[in-house]
């Protein structure tokens, strides 16, 4: 993805909502907390995001500031990458006024829901070479370990999970 380092560039840049850039590391955790503090924390309660193309770079912000608190970076690039899918999907396709984020940690596993009011079902569609668009669920289907929908009585959750090996 444009503008992230990779494990080639070990100091990436992080930026804090309204702040300088900071170094990867120490400095990273406490831009971490800045942005939750400032933003919520999803991994504590969900995150209500407005429904505009905007909400997923929040949506990408919060993910990888809880990642970092998580002590794991080397699931950053992904969960960046598919919690902007969510998003984007959740606001470009249901009509809903707010999307919410929510992240949780579990012995081996961490998981990411984006709930929307629409109980219309996400398809999963064939991907082709040609394709400028349609790719959301191709990528949240081939990177995570896991994913799915659960039907609420007001809409839908939209989630994924990720393997993590336990310290």
């Amino acid at each position: 993805m444009a503008g992230r380092g990779g494990p080639e560039q070990p100091w990436r840049t992080e930026y804090a909502v309204g702040g300088p850039p900071v170094l990867a590391g120490r400095a990273a955790d406490d831009t971490a907390v800045t942005v939750l503090d400032l933003l919520g924390d999803p991994s504590v309660r969900e995150v209500h995001l407005s429904s505009r193309p905007e909400s997923a770079a929040t949506a990408r912000r919060l993910s990888l500031s809880v990642v970092a608190l998580w002590g794991l970076p080397h699931l950053a690039d992904t969960v960046e990458l598919l919690v902007s899918e969510l998003v984007g999907n959740a606001v470009r396709h249901t009509g809903a006024r707010t999307v919410g984020l929510s992240m949780s940690r579990r012995r081996g596993w961490i998981r990411v829901e984006v709930r929307d009011p629409s109980r219309a079902l996400p398809c999963l569609l064939p991907v082709r070479v040609t394709d400028v668009s349609g790719r959301g669920l191709f990528l949240v289907d081939t990177l995570s370990d896991r994913w799915g929908v659960d039907l609420q009585p007001r809409g839908k959750t939209t989630w994924f999970e990720l393997r993590v090996a336990d310290r």
